[in-house]
């Protein structure tokens, strides 16, 4: 592995740290909360070059990943991963290197859907033709 050098950019812990958060849909304050700090505390950290490998590890525990797993987190990766395979694969799963597939067909859930809103406005039609039959 070459040196780091100018052309070779560090990778920012604090930046990687807010995106795997925030692909996992956990807020800032949630995360504070669970390692026992301010929420200005979590800001600093996410706006930090670096993070010592104790609070790494805490963070890495909270947002249930490993170490290597945050050091390594790649967004572009990511993103290729989820737009060259279309199996249903979690985003989650992909940070964890988890090989989860979920399979389900689109057309049954927009009929699922569909029949609930049906429902509902049946159950809207006899409540408002009871009020009137009421008068």
């Amino acid at each position: 592995m070459p040196p780091k050098t100018a052309a070779t950019p560090q990778p920012h812990m604090g930046r990687k740290i807010e995106r795997i958060r925030t692909i996992k849909g956990v807020k800032q304050d949630t995360l504070a909360k669970q390692l026992g700090i301010s929420t200005s505390t979590m800001s600093r950290i996410e706006a930090s070059e670096t993070v010592d490998e104790d609070k790494l590890q805490q963070i890495a525990d909270a947002l249930e990943m490993t170490v290597d797993a945050i050091k390594s987190f790649d967004e572009n990766k990511v993103v290729n991963y989820i737009q060259n395979n279309y199996d249903g694969a979690t985003v989650g799963s992909l940070l964890n290197g988890d090989n989860c597939t979920n399979h389900f067909n689109p057309v049954e859930k927009m009929a699922e859907l569909y029949e609930r809103l049906l429902d509902m406005e049946r159950e809207k039609i006899k409540y408002l033709e009871g009020l009137l039959k009421g008068k």
